[in-house]
């Protein structure tokens, strides 16, 4: 497993990823909570031909930092440190949740670095709703560290999961499930929900250059429309389309939302390919030292 070291504003990070498969670059950047490996089966479906660049930021995985606050600004580093190392000079870039406003920053700060944009569950500012429940999510992950409790990942099926996960499910399944979340939701979460609760990406949306899709659950009860209707309106590229699931599309559904975006990034692909007809095709990405 790959590590860099990345300079932040409170410390340094040693960011840790994965680099799989050939082809253009396409950088993944993971929810609040999660790691990395929320996109294997994206990777399994693209890796015959994309570089794919999967970081755990601050907070989650392999990824160790200086412990203290962090900035949307520092992850953002953090994911273009990684697909600095990894040798990648222009590249896709895909995030969900928190990921999505991550590669937003990203993209609008960097946007000669940035192919395509893929936001799925993101949104463009925390308003008073999002800031009451980021909050609530804070004091779930407070009590549940205080008494050993699993509050917030009894929580999570509730606010991510759609009908279809409710139609297919048993107690006995969603307890079980709410003990992997428990044993899974990275150590560092309380750390990237302060995060959540910083984001205002309404100033960068009109510098964001790549073509990007806003990616819509269904059935998202903790992004609400209107948040993807500010990112539509922001951002000059984009254009809007849905999965029959809710804010945890990823795990509701990991096969249908893996074709949604390499549908997405197939077509992205072939584009840029038409201009350079006769042209010696892309090379293989090269990692850097």
């Amino acid at each position: 497993m790959p590590l860099t070291r990345v300079p932040l504003g409170s410390g340094a990070a040693d960011v840790a990823y994965d680099r799989t498969g050939t082809g253009p670059g396409l950088v993944l950047v993971h929810g609040t909570g999660a790691t990395r490996e929320q996109w294997l089966p994206l990777t399994e479906a693209v890796a015959d031909r994309f570089t794919v660049v999967a970081p755990d930021y601050s907070g989650s995985g392999g990824t160790t930092d200086h412990g203290g606050p962090l900035t949307l600004a520092d992850l953002a580093d953090e994911v273009l440190a990684a697909a600095d190392h990894a040798g990648l000079d222009r590249f896709h870039l895909v995030g969900h949740s928190l990921g999505a406003a991550i590669a937003t920053h990203l993209a609008a700060h960097h946007p000669e670095r940035v192919r395509s944009l893929v936001l799925h569950a993101g949104w463009a500012h925390t308003d008073s709703r999002l800031r009451a429940q980021f909050t609530y999510w804070l004091d779930l992950l407070h009590a549940d560290a205080a008494h050993g409790t699993a509050h917030f990942a009894r929580m999570l099926p509730l606010a991510a999961f759609g009908p279809r996960y409710w139609e297919r499910t048993s107690t006995a399944a969603n307890e079980e499930l709410v003990r992997g979340l428990a044993a899974a939701l990275a150590p560092g979460i309380a750390r990237q929900v302060e995060v959540d609760l910083s984001v205002d990406l309404r100033p960068l949306l009109g510098r964001v250059t790549a073509p990007t899709l806003v990616l819509a659950g269904a059935h998202d009860q903790i992004i609400g429309a209107d948040q993807q209707r500010a990112l539509l309106a922001g951002i000059p590229d984009s254009r809007y389309q849905e999965i029959d699931a809710g804010h945890g599309a990823p795990g509701e559904d990991p096969a249908g939302f893996a074709a949604l975006i390499a549908g997405f990034l197939d077509e992205r692909r072939a584009a840029e390919e038409v201009p350079a007809a006769g042209a010696p095709a892309e090379p293989a990405v090269a990692a850097r030292a």
